[in-house]
């Protein structure tokens, strides 16, 4: 189980990493992000479907999109210098009570 969590991780990263290059992509005028995007993306699927054999889609994939949604906006924030207002940050907080919620139910 906790190499699945760990392949989880991993996708979520990877996937965090390819959504930042596509920002840095430029709409896909620049190459070398361009090839940052399809490295990442393709790893975090490839990673995703390793950690499918072990649990659960509706659980994999909600973590995945609700982990990554979190993170990706901390980066958005911290290097990208994005404003994040009251209801972005009371939506990212349901969100992580909604992940603890469907984590705590297997």
């Amino acid at each position: 189980m906790l190499i699945a969590y760990t392949l989880l991780f991993l996708a979520i990263v990877l996937e965090v990493f390819g959504s930042s290059m596509l920002k840095l992509s430029n709409g896909f005028s620049r190459p070398l992000p361009v090839l940052g995007v399809i490295a990442g993306y393709g790893s975090a699927f490839y990673m995703l479907a390793l950690a499918l054999r072990d649990l659960p889609l509706g659980l994999v994939y909600a973590t995945w999109s609700g982990v990554g949604t979190i993170l990706t906006v901390m980066v958005g924030v911290y290097l990208f210098r994005e404003k994040l207002n009251k209801q972005g940050i009371a939506g990212l907080a349901i969100l992580v009570v909604g992940l603890v919620l469907l984590n705590l139910e297997k």
